[in-house]
């Protein structure tokens, strides 16, 4: 969609084509602020060592130079040190055991073009003019290299850009990341204990065939995962030193492509995190709340300080196959929540909009009366209820404390909403302001942060009149209010998964139990286009969170990562439904903040996982590395769309494909891929579309558009065409009419009128530790 479609939504987007001016300006460095108590702001340096990572001055004796080079002193510099050469060919050595490095050092007008060589190879020129005098600034890095020796070479080439006074070359640190294996060391760990695990078979893919794959890195860690286009995913984190670097400062989102596994840095206004998100029906995708920038308890305060807890994030449609042109939009004085939303969810309903639900009005950790915000709201905000725009109270979200932060939530078929949280489950009807309290989830059993499950609303079948299923999976039985002290990290975690039939019979019936192979905490259940369900990530023992609970492993909260998928066949027969049969495992600890999705392609992107205050290289340190579980069907012959799927389908439309297939055994998969996030799917779906084949060519396929946005809400879509068990590559199309959702422009303006922006802000300094570290 177009600049203008957004400037619909809310009317108050008038300046997306120009927010990011003053992001672009010369002076580009971050005006932040150096510590959290300082008013005048400064210009940020990037430099930082990650707890478990070692940092290396220029001075050191472990680094050779050759040519020559000028030593200067000064205490602007990191350890009061700096050297630096303008001699064409003058280079520096450093031999490191590690998995990454990072070099830092000042741009002016006065820098010239290096080369930078890993192991003899070059993989990068690094440019450090730049109009503005920076210091301590990060010039290059590189994660994901092989546990070993490895050798950093930089070359001066005495060239330089037109506009450059010269060619300098300096260096003022080098911080080496150690690697898994001294992760472990410093943890006081042999390695990272798994539990014991069964295996229960069923009939679908070949045990052996599955692979996982380490390929790529996100730049920034990977908290929250959205496809936005055929070729790229939107990561977004928390404010903290992420590698990334953009306009002088780390960056806390990126674009990754999905293709050549290279990042973009986004910029980013206000902390996300712990924000939620989705995509409204013209394509356009929103990222609500997040936290304010605390300084020693949040993250790192010089990052700024613009508070995120009632931001509305707007990324427009982009399917730039570079990324190019791909930006958010954030202006808290024109476009915000009524209210502070921290661990919040959010998912899209039948008429376009986004439904906002719960949270905290501030961060913590388990959630409680004081800061509990028991409400949900919309965006663009209605007039419903009697509410002008404002928040509408959930009683649901009251009775549901302590452990109810980012509830799971799906629109149903009928057009109303399941919710889950806690221990308890009930059905929303939102145009009528009512709740229907369903069967508590058996066995004391809590599916919510942070003792956090995951969750799916199963496919949807024409052939079944759409009847809605959920399953639940994961969690803890932890009491909910205990404090910190009284917890552990080696506390098991909950193995069961709960099936509810969400019609009046399945309802009486109750849930219907049964247990994975292995109990995970944090999981990730992804949906695959042939309506099986692979689980990944996630703990044995522990709970979500860092720097709680007692036999911290680091600052995480949980221990015993599980490192081998489950496959989930929902319609084989109960107790032939899981097997890792076959299953790859990893080497990776998928822990707090890790994600994963399907992708267009059809494998799954695993990322993430940092159950720290700020990057860390400690045992189960920020991750940045991209894993790629690839399902049998990707090393098969694939069936084909050809030709005829238009951008946009509407509801009941019927369409020809020109399609390659050859049996007659066909299904059409249309999937929402969902917004990831703590262990949370929202808007993740599949419905199965009418399909026939014509038997005079065998090649054209006609299908019918879900008949509304009940059963799917109008939004973005992938297509995948599937031919026994194999499906095609997915297919993006805009489902509806591709409208935004309608704008009730006296809601908006009594939401404005009658809210302050960053209502935080103001009284952040007094609020305690206690209150703010997670």
């Amino acid at each position: 969609m177009t600049v203008i479609g957004i400037r619909s939504i809310f009317r108050l987007v008038a300046l997306a084509a120009t927010c990011f001016v003053s992001a672009n300006s010369t002076e580009s460095a971050w005006n932040g602020f150096s510590t959290h108590d300082a008013s005048t702001p400064t210009q940020f340096t990037p430099y930082y060592v990650p707890p478990g990572a070692k940092s290396y001055d220029s001075s050191s004796p472990f680094v050779h130079y050759s040519g020559k080079w000028i030593d200067s002193i000064s205490p602007l510099y990191t350890h009061k040190t700096l050297r630096s050469s303008s001699q064409s060919g003058s280079s520096i050595r450093f031999t490191f055991t590690g998995t990454g490095i990072e070099w830092f050092g000042n741009m002016d007008k006065f820098h010239g073009i290096s080369q930078v060589y890993v192991d003899g190879k070059q993989i990068q020129e690094v440019d450090a003019w730049n109009p503005v005098k920076m210091r301590q600034q990060r010039l290059f890095w590189t994660f994901g290299l092989p546990e070993g020796k490895h050798t950093l070479k930089i070359v001066n080439t005495g060239r330089k850009r037109e506009a450059s006074n010269g060619n300098l070359l300096d260096i003022d640190a080098l911080v080496v990341t150690l690697g898994t294996k001294a992760r472990r060391e410093i943890g006081n760990r042999t390695a990272p204990k798994t539990l014991s695990q069964k295996n229960t078979d069923h009939s679908s893919s070949s045990p052996a065939s599955w692979t996982l794959t380490q390929k790529g890195t996100t730049g920034v860690h990977a908290m929250q995962l959205a496809i936005v286009s055929a070729t790229h995913a939107l990561i977004i984190d928390k404010v903290e030193h992420n590698p990334l670097t953009i306009d002088g400062h780390p960056a806390w989102a990126a674009l990754y492509n999905l293709d050549t596994q290279g990042v973009r840095p986004i910029r980013m206004q206000s902390n996300s995190f712990c924000a939620g998100g989705t995509f409204l029906s013209n394509g356009t995708m929103v990222n609500v709340g997040g936290n304010p920038v605390v300084g020693s308890h949040t993250s790192a305060a010089d990052f700024g300080d613009l508070d995120g807890l009632q931001a509305v994030r707007i990324f427009l449609p982009c399917d730039s196959d570079t990324g190019d042109g791909c930006e958010i939009y954030e202006d808290h004085t024109r476009i915000r929540l009524a209210s502070p939303r921290w661990y919040n969810t959010v998912i899209r309903i039948p008429d376009g909009s986004a439904m906002i639900i719960g949270g905290s009005k501030r961060g913590g950790w388990i959630n409680n009366g004081t800061v509990n915000n028991p409400t949900i709201e919309y965006f663009p905000p209605k007039s419903i209820h009697n509410s002008n725009g404002l928040p509408i109270t959930l009683p649901f979200l009251v009775d549901t404390l302590n452990s109810n932060l980012f509830p799971i939530a799906f629109v149903l078929p009928d057009g109303k909403v399941f919710m889950a949280a806690n221990q308890d489950a009930m059905i929303y009807d939102w145009r009528t302001n009512t709740e229907h309290r369903l069967p508590q989830i058996p066995n004391g059993v809590r599916v919510t942060y942070p003792m956090a499950g995951t969750a799916l609303l199963l496919p949807l079948d024409p052939d079944h009149d759409y009847t809605p299923e959920v399953l639940l999976c994961g969690g803890s039985t932890v009491d909910d209010t205990k404090p910190g002290y009284q917890i552990s990290s080696q506390a098991p975690a909950s193995a069961q998964c709960s099936r509810i039939v969400l019609t009046e019979k399945g309802i009486a019936a109750g849930w219907k139990v049964e247990q994975m192979p292995q109990a995970r905490t944090m999981p990730d259940a992804v949906l695959l286009p042939t309506g099986e369900v692979v689980i990944v990530n996630g703990a044995a023992t522990g709970i979500s969170g860092y720097g709680n609970v007692l036999n911290q492993v680091g600052a995480s909260n949980a221990d015993n990562p599980v490192l081998t998928p489950v496959l989930y066949n929902p319609d084989a027969s109960a107790g032939h439904r899981f097997s890792s049969v076959g299953m790859p495992t990893s080497e990776i600890p998928r822990l707090y903040h890790s994600v994963a999705t399907l992708t267009p392609n059809g494998d799954v992107m695993i990322a993430g996982s940092n159950p720290n205050l700020d990057r860390s290289e400690m045992m189960y340190g920020t991750e940045y590395r991209v894993e790629w579980l690839r399902p049998p069907y990707m090393t098969m012959d694939r069936p084909e769309v050809i030709s005829g799927l238009p951008s946009i389908l509407g509801f009941g439309d019927t369409v020809q494909l020109q399609v390659k297939l050859q049996t007659l055994r066909k299904a059409v998969s249309l999937m929402d891929l969902g917004f990831v996030t703590h262990a949370v799917h929202a808007n993740s779906r599949l419905v199965y579309l009418a399909a026939s084949l014509s038997l005079k060519d065998r090649k054209t396929l006609t299908i019918t558009a879900p008949p509304d946005g009940n059963v799917y809400p109008p939004g973005p879509a992938f297509l995948y065409f599937v031919v026994d068990g194999v499906p095609s590559v997915g297919l993006k199309v805009l489902i509806g009419d591709g409208k935004g959702p309608e704008v009730d422009q006296a809601a908006a303006d009594y939401m404005l009128a009658n809210t302050v922006a960053d209502q935080y802000q103001a009284s952040k300094k007094k609020v305690k530790a206690s209150d703010t570290s997670e």
